[in-house]
């Protein structure tokens, strides 16, 4: 196949692409007529959303405040506008790789600046008010979860209770035998007795003080879930969220006054102690048996009951131990929180907010890569093509007017160029000759002009 052969299979190709270039630079400039007002749009409502996220962050709404915010919002509209102008102008244009690669890192570093300054500041306008909402809402289930769990665990400890009824019943069983004559062969009260009775006392007043706490457990509980309730009817309230924020703080500190209550009034610590003074604590009574066999007798049955006794206190102790090794309520403390910070703490409950508020901002990179693929795509179209084909029926106008005055331009420089042509010198006048016959024949004939007209037969 010649030279010519492949000309002519290609030249069709090369004018559909030429007329795509030219289709998609009729577009562009189409679009350049609006898209530096659309961005100015972007740049405006940016600058909008960040205005009232500045408010939020800055302390007092004086004039000075206002300024600031405002200050700050036309810097971000500037700088946004400014930055995506740059951009969509010169990274279409660039044609080296290492141009278009050091054009995306400063793009890049360019919209980290622009969330860094602008877009977390739009998600707090968005979203600000429902984030410190879900601030309260996650406080109150911390709080929550606290009251129960100082509750449960005072319960608990009351059910020690039961614990020190079975061993104060114990001992009053082993006195009322020791009465009976049935435990150390002796009846009547004597030193086992008393040191039965002595025990018994004491476990009967642990258990008065264990009985005495249920009411204050009751009471503390029922006054928490009432703070609670008035916590939780603060989210739903109507009105600004930072004065309801202010009442919550109120109620926080109330409701973790009762968790404390709560806590002190955990008997398992009394038990603990009780426990460890019931087998330390005792008194052995002098023996009073009037006989060498019975005062035997009762220092027998005084050491069996002493063993019970430390069984009892061991198992009385683990008991109580078991309580306390039961986890303590979370220590939870309120408190307040911007809208900036919360939407950045609560951020996963926010996604939306958070896409709005990025895209608002970078939403002009699209159009900065489309413009890029456009342009790559006229460049294509117009590789190989001369200048002639790119020209329009204006152009090719204003360069036949450009020609015609060069060459007026031209003539007008040779002439002026040109030395003055010199003035003919005036013909002799011919002399008269004497009218004669000689003279006329001489004189050359004369050729007179005849009219054509129609010929004479």
């Amino acid at each position: 196949m010649t030279a010519s052969e492949d000309r002519a299979e290609t030249a069709p190709d090369e004018r559909r692409d030429l007329r795509e270039a030219r289709e998609l630079e009729a577009h562009l400039r189409w679009l350049d007529s609006f898209t530096p007002a659309a961005l100015g749009i972007l740049a405006l409502a940016s600058g909008i959303y960040t205005y009232l996220g500045v408010t939020q962050l800055l302390d007092g709404s004086d004039a000075l405040s206002v300024l600031a915010a405002l200050a700050y919002s036309i810097a971000v509209s500037v700088g946004i506008f400014v930055f995506w102008s740059y951009l969509m102008r010169l990274l279409p244009a660039m044609r080296s790789g290492q141009s278009v690669l050091g054009l995306l890192v400063a793009g890049a570093l360019g919209c980290m600046a622009i969330v860094a300054m602008s877009s977390w500041l739009n998600a707090a306008a968005l979203a600000g008010s429902a984030a410190v909402e879900q601030h309260l809402a996650r406080t109150v289930q911390d709080y929550q979860s606290s009251l129960e769990r100082a509750h449960e665990n005072a319960v608990l400890a009351q059910g020690l209770g039961r614990d020190v009824a079975r061993a104060r019943q114990l001992f009053e069983d082993l006195g009322a035998q020791e009465q009976a004559g049935n435990l150390s062969g002796t009846a009547g009260r004597g030193a086992v007795f008393r040191l039965l009775t002595q025990k018994s006392a004491e476990l009967a007043a642990l258990e008065d003080q264990i009985a005495a706490q249920e009411a204050p457990i009751a009471a503390a509980f029922e006054e928490g879930n009432a703070i609670l309730g008035r916590m939780r009817s603060l989210l739903v309230e109507q009105g600004s969220v930072q004065a309801r924020s202010v009442t919550f703080s109120e109620e926080s500190v109330r409701l973790a006054g009762v968790i404390t209550s709560l806590r002190q009034l955990s008997v398992a610590p009394l038990v603990e102690r009780a426990a460890q003074d019931l087998s330390a604590s005792v008194v052995l009574p002098e023996l009073d048996g009037r006989t060498e066999d019975i005062r035997a007798g009762q220092q027998s049955t005084l050491g069996q009951i002493l063993g019970a006794l430390d069984a009892r206190a061991q198992s009385l102790e683990a008991a109580a131990a078991e309580v306390l090794a039961l986890p303590e309520p979370v220590e939870t403390t309120y408190t307040p929180i911007s809208a900036a910070d919360a939407v950045i703490r609560y951020a996963g409950n926010f996604a939306p907010s958070w896409a709005g508020a990025i895209a608002i901002d970078l939403l002009p990179a699209v159009l900065v890569f489309v413009l890029a693929v456009t342009q790559a795509a006229i460049r294509r179209g117009r590789d190989g093509s001369g200048l002639e084909a790119s020209m329009t029926i204006g152009d090719l106008r204003a360069a036949m007017r450009a020609l015609e005055d060069i060459e007026t331009s031209r003539g007008r420089a040779n002439r002026a160029a040109e030395p003055p042509a010199e003035a003919p010198e005036p013909a002799p006048a011919a002399e008269e000759a004497p009218a004669g016959p000689d003279r006329e024949e001489d004189a050359p004939p004369r050729f007179v002009p005849v009219a054509a007209g129609p010929r004479a037969e």
